[in-house]
């Protein structure tokens, strides 16, 4: 007899209306309606001759249809006997030996930098993403890269303000003594000076808008990551908090810049100091199976969470916020996107977090 075989590396995430087929070798997902996840969970015990004979010739005729459907996308394939206990599943389990994997901070001084590169390499940090609200110099790209030069970041991204000088010729001076630089974003851009280029080691982009620190948070598919370790991370801890500290402009420790409690600040405290404290780590474990609506949506593996800016509608037994994200217009029980800044419904939390003036500008 035949059997459909599903590869280990698809993640199928239901949804109220639909399944979300993901590829976590190839960092691809795809949408299907609910019903060809009741045929992948029967084809899952049966035979496919088995399940077919329980069916008359119409339903038989789109039985094969999503089969084929399944093995053109090469989700799964056939075999002659069950392969199940030659084919064992793909292990969910996540495991970081890091103490903080990434760390986000919004500086004045780059003097700061130092005191910070001494703790992050203490905590086995990798990645780095610095928030500056002035203009970078030569000199200043080379004192960030110098700075971690021999710490255990692996990778900066920069965001800072655009200036005039910021034309080929300085962009190709950053590309000499570039190492940890991965992504460069010039916020406050008329007019881009350079064009995208595979020539540079890392990834160059200018914005018009001014970044603020509360623009962060929006939900979108392009946002949407396929990648195996960030959909495992979401399966099991919080999609973007977990194992992640960050520094205020003003220099307070959080789990987010845009998050209201503080741990401490980098003038009296270090982050190993403020990783310690007993509710620092509370959000960590909040995964989307927990958060009211992002539950039940098949996107949930896939997204990235905010917990910075919520509708602020719901808390469980910890007081922790579980409420949606609201920088999302998606409606799960639909399967329709609308914008977010105009839906009524979220007028209270826009009014809480001052959002206005930033949602009149976009």
């Amino acid at each position: 007899m035949n059997y459909f075989n599903l590869f280990n590396n698809i993640l199928i995430t239901k949804g109220v209306e639909r399944i979300l087929i993901s590829d976590l070798q190839r960092d691809k997902s795809e949408l299907f309606p609910n019903e060809l996840n009741d045929i992948i969970e029967e084809l899952s015990e049966k035979s496919i001759d088995e399940m077919l004979k329980s069916y008359d010739l119409e339903s038989q005729g789109f039985i094969n249809e999503y089969i084929n459907i399944l093995l053109d996308n090469e989700f799964g394939f056939i075999t002659k006997g069950d392969w199940d206990q030659n084919f064992p599943p793909l292990s969910y389990e996540f495991l970081t030996p890091n103490e903080i994997t990434n760390a986000y901070i919004t500086i004045t001084h780059l003097d700061d930098l130092y005191k910070i590169e001494k703790s992050l390499s203490n905590l086995n940090a990798e990645h780095l993403v610095i928030h500056y609200n002035k203009s970078l110099s030569i000199d200043e790209f080379k004192l960030i890269e110098d700075t971690f030069q021999n710490s255990t970041i692996t990778s900066i991204e920069i965001f800072s303000l655009y200036h005039d000088d910021i034309e080929e010729e300085f962009i190709n001076d950053i590309e000499l003594f570039c190492k940890r630089i991965y992504s460069l974003v010039f916020f406050g851009c008329k007019k881009a000076p350079v064009g995208t280029s595979d020539k540079y080691k890392f990834i160059i982009s200018f914005v018009k808008q001014n970044i603020e620190i509360n623009s962060c948070g929006k939900v979108d598919l392009k946002y949407f990551n396929t990648n195996l370790p960030k959909v495992l991370e979401a399966v099991n801890h919080n999609s973007c908090l977990y194992k992640k500290i960050s520094i205020d402009i003003n220099g307070n420790i959080k789990n987010c810049p845009s998050m209201c409690e503080s741990f401490g600040n980098i003038k009296d405290t270090s982050l190993e100091e403020a990783l310690n404290h007993q509710d620092f780590k509370k959000y960590w474990n909040l995964t989307k199976d927990k958060i009211e609506i992002c539950k039940d949506c098949e996107f949930r593996y896939i997204c990235t969470d905010c917990r910075a800016y919520t509708e602020r509608t719901h808390e469980n037994e910890e007081n922790l916020d579980t409420s949606k994200p609201l920088k999302c217009g998606y409606n799960p029980y639909n399967g329709k996107w609308e914008e977010w800044s105009t839906n009524p419904l979220k007028f209270k939390a826009i009014q809480f977090y001052n959002m206005q003036e930033l949602i009149k500008n976009n």
